[in-house]
């Protein structure tokens, strides 16, 4: 479902169950590599997510989310957020290296790391609960408005458009493109000009850069 590995200092997160759809079991298999990650050494560190295939993260599993109790539901929503948090406060350089389809949950889940290069050459990001008939919480929407620029926010929430590479970074979604051959390579090389940095003024910094994010998902 998820795996974590190392390439020299870079930790690799790779979601490998198909569509990638988040349901509670990913939840607590992403809790786990998240302790595995805060107890690392963060010195030279920088971590990379990516999926296999066409997908990054095609978002909630609602199949099997609606089977579920208002409690379990409760313990979704609470274990979302704090997935949200603990990767925004990772205390190392993220890069999410987005390979395919990043759709609501999955987008999320990439907006949660530093940086986003997608695959250039096919798959679409987007917030699209507008068209599956989900709410957006108020945290995800400021969530939103502190990571994108306010055009972005109301056209990706009010019409659940499909961003390609070129217009996910002409509207503030991505940094950059890669080939699908190149894409882990070049999100490595991201992460690893970052990684060199200072760690400790690193953190600080970005601890400090996310907590406005940080605060209106508590």
């Amino acid at each position: 479902m998820l795996d974590l590995s190392k390439d020299g200092e870079i930790y690799i997160v790779t979601m490998n169950n198909q569509a990638n759809m988040i349901c509670l079991d990913w939840q607590q298999r992403m809790l786990a590599i998240l302790d595995q990650l805060e107890h690392q050494p963060h010195e030279d560190a920088a971590m990379v997510m990516i999926g296999v295939e066409k997908f990054f993260s095609n978002g909630l599993n609602l199949e099997v989310l609606n089977k579920l109790d208002q409690a379990g539901w409760n313990q979704f929503a609470r274990q979302m957020g704090e997935i949200h948090r603990r990767l925004l406060m990772l205390p190392f350089p993220t890069v999410a290296a987005v390979n395919g389809h990043a759709f609501a949950g999955g987008a999320f889940i990439a907006l949660s790391c530093d940086y986003r290069i997608m695959r250039e050459d096919r798959g679409w990001i987007c917030i699209s609960e507008v068209d599956a008939g989900v709410p957006l919480p108020q945290g995800m929407m400021e969530f939103l408005r502190l990571r994108l620029p306010p055009l972005t926010v109301r056209d990706a929430v009010l019409t659940g458009k499909r961003y390609t590479a070129d217009e996910a970074i002409a509207a503030g979604f991505a940094d950059g493109k890669a080939s699908a051959d190149n894409l882990l390579a070049e999100a490595k090389a991201l992460a690893a000009t970052l990684a060199c940095k200072e760690s400790g003024i690193f953190n600080a910094i970005k601890q400090a850069h996310v907590a406005p994010i940080v605060a209106a998902l508590q």
